[in-house]
This record gives structure tokens, C-alpha cells and sequence, in this order.
């Protein structure tokens, strides 16, 4: 039976802090800072805000079966184009920076999830209208979930959500977090999306509450590493009221994404002076700051780009590029009627696990 009868939040008699609550929370917040820490760090953050969203793009779009590669999706990050999975993923980068925009002017509302959920599928979206909508384990095929139906039910539900989400309570904004992907996953309010959707709410959350500044937290390759649990402990919430181990376990999930994109950063700092270093003798373009902040913020790197970031001509841009490919420090590819040339020691370490 479609589950209406949701309870609003937080749930009723539970304390949601207990101590080891709060010992698991005070250890993903130090993650935290140490991460914003190491992001002050790097000469270039925009290599982070250029590359992790597509890392959880990848990521959290393979938890729902829609596997493209990171490779893919670097080729094509400018262009759009690539396979049905990889513009799916591209998409889900897409809402990602869409729903952080929005959150910029104004709080995290309902209408920002619609929002997400409408650049994640590319048109329109609302929430659902149509009844028979069930979560089924998608081995065996057993239906393991019916969430509320009715579209007046629906929102009411996510009016209540939205309160949860801006209460004026001293739930700490982790512990809240947690809670709130919980209700939304429960919630269901569209017919597709809604796992991305919620994923990419984690992050809008973490930025509203000061945690971070930008989306450079990559949740969604822990979970993979979880998948399992993930699904179990939401359904235990839903039937046994298991707050506490679905709290403890996305807290950690949090703890452990903080801790290796800080061990990511240490990685591309060493790589990036590397390379620099390389650079310099094999081209005099390897002197040049803005080329080689071109090379790593992605990894594929076009001529056009470098012209017009370094406000050099097509053919310096060009020589530049090739002396690098002669120095073994990049590869070219052809890519429909353009050549790309493909840092592969920084994708490398952008995909490897930390």
C-alpha cells in the first residue's frame, strides 16, 4: 500500500544525537575542514569545481545503473555530446551547478528539487500524478516499497520536508542532512530521478550550512562502495524506525569522501608541479600561468581553449600543445573534426581511488 501515512519530521520520541552520534559527527565535520582547508590550498581551485562534479556525476548516475566512464565524460564535458549514458551524466553535473546557483539568491526549497529533478531529465518536470508507482529490488523483482501517491499528498509532504530542512532547531546540519535524504528518498516525488535528485540536495544542504563553499565533496563513489547498505538502511528506517544506523552510516560517508578528496588534492598539487616543472623545458609555453592552469582544469584540452584563456594565436597555441605531445606530457586525440589533447597523468589521478 502507497505509504501516505509518512510521518512528518523529525520523528516522533527518537533522539537523533545520541553520543555516538555526535562522535561520528564531530569526526565528518574535522574531515570537512581539513578538506576546505586543502582546497584553500591549491593555486587553482577551480580544478575542483571543474572536475569532482563530474566524478559524482559519474558515480551517481552508475548507483542507478546508468554507467558511462569518467573517461566519456571529460571528452565530452564541452560538447554535450558522447552516448545516452553520458549525456545523462553530463546532465546530473548540469543540475548539480543549477541547484547551487539557485541556492546562491535563495533558500533550499521544493521548487529547487524540481528544479534539479528538470535539468537531470533536460525538460519539465513536476511531481506525480499517476498512482502505481512501487520500488522493487531490482534482482528478484520483489516490490520492496510503495511511496505516497497523489500529487496534493506529495507536496504536502515536501512542504513538510522544506520545514524540516530550514527549522530553527540546534540539529546539527550533518545529522539533519542525513534525515532529510531519508524523507525525500521516501517522499519519491518524481516519477525518475529521485536518487540523483537527492544526492545532489546532500550537497546543496552542506553548502547552505557553511560547510562547504563549493560542490567538491564526491559522496556517491562511497555509496557505490555500499550500495548495499544504502538501500537496506533506508528500508530498516521505513519499517523499524533505524534513525541511528542510517544517521552513523551516512556520516561516515561523509567522513570518508572528505578524507580521500583531501588526499585527492594532495595528488593533483604533486602532479600539477610536476608536469609544471616538465613543461617549462620542453615548450616556452610552459612558463606561461594561464596555460598551464589551462592543462588542469580538465583533462582534455582543446587549442581554442588555450587561445582564447592565454590570448594567443591559433598557431602558438598550437606549437605549445604539439611540444607537449613530442614531451610525452600529453597525448592527441581525434575527437569528430577536433584534436584534443589529453593530460592522461591528471586523469589518472582524478579517477583513481584515494
Amino acid at each position: 500500500m502507497p505509504f501516505n501515512d509518512l510521518p512528518p519530521l523529525p520523528p516522533d520520541g527518537i533522539d537523533l544525537e545520541p553520543k555516538a552520534v555526535l562522535k561520528a559527527t564531530v569526526e565528518a565535520r574535522t574531515a570537512l575542514a581539513t578538506l576546505a582547508q586543502a582546497r584553500r590550498l591549491l593555486p587553482n581551485p577551480t580544478i575542483l569545481i571543474h572536475a569532482v562534479p563530474l566524478l559524482e556525476a559519474q558515480a551517481s548516475s552508475e548507483i542507478e545503473n546508468i554507467v558511462t566512464t569518467a573517461d566519456e565524460l571529460f571528452k565530452h564535458v564541452e560538447s554535450g555530446g558522447g552516448d545516452h549514458a553520458t549525456k545523462e551524466a553530463l546532465r546530473y553535473r548540469s543540475a548539480l551547478f543549477a541547484g547551487v546557483e539557485a541556492i546562491r539568491s535563495r533558500p533550499l526549497t521544493a521548487a529547487t528539487a524540481v528544479r534539479v529533478c528538470a535539468e537531470l531529465h533536460g525538460r519539465d518536470m513536476d511531481v506525480r500524478a499517476v498512482t502505481g508507482t512501487r520500488i522493487a529490488n531490482p534482482t528478484t523483482r520483489e516490490i520492496v516499497y510503495a511511496p505516497p501517491e497523489g500529487a496534493d499528498v506529495i507536496r504536502d509532504k515536501l512542504s513538510d520536508w522544506e520545514r524540516f530542512v530550514h527549522a530553527g532547531d540546534d540539529l546539527d546540519p550533518l545529522v539533519r542532512m542525513a534525515v532529510a535524504h531519508y524523507q525525500f528518498e521516501a517522499i519519491h516525488p518524481f516519477h525518475d530521478g529521485n536518487g540523483r535528485t537527492g544526492r545532489v540536495l546532500n550537497i546543496l544542504m552542506l553548502i547552505e550550512a557553511r560547510l562547504l563553499d563549493d560542490p567538491i565533496l564526491y559522496l556517491s563513489r562511497a555509496i557505490i562502495e555500499r550500495k548495499n547498505d544504502y538501500y537496506r538502511l533506508l528500508r530498516a528506517v521505513t519499517a523499524e524506525g533505524a534513525w541511528i544506523e542510517w544517521i552513523l552510516y551516512i556520516l561516515d560517508v561523509v567522513r570518508e569522501s572528505a578524507t580521500s578528496a583531501t588526499r585527492k588534492i594532495a595528488s593533483i598539487r604533486t602532479c600539477q608541479n610536476d608536469i609544471a616543472e616538465r613543461a617549462r623545458a620542453a615548450t616556452p609555453g610552459g612558463r606561461d600561468a594561464q596555460f598551464l592552469d589551462v592543462l588542469f582544469e580538465q583533462p582534455y584540452c582543446r587549442i581554442s581553449t588555450v587561445t582564447d584563456r592565454c590570448g594567443v594565436s591559433r598557431q602558438t597555441a598550437s606549437t605549445w600543445l604539439h611540444a607537449l605531445v613530442t614531451a610525452g606530457l600529453l597525448s592527441d586525440v581525434k575527437v569528430g573534426r577536433e584534436i584534443l589533447f589529453v593530460n592522461h597523468e591528471f586523469l589518472d589521478v582524478l579517477t583513481r581511488a584515494e
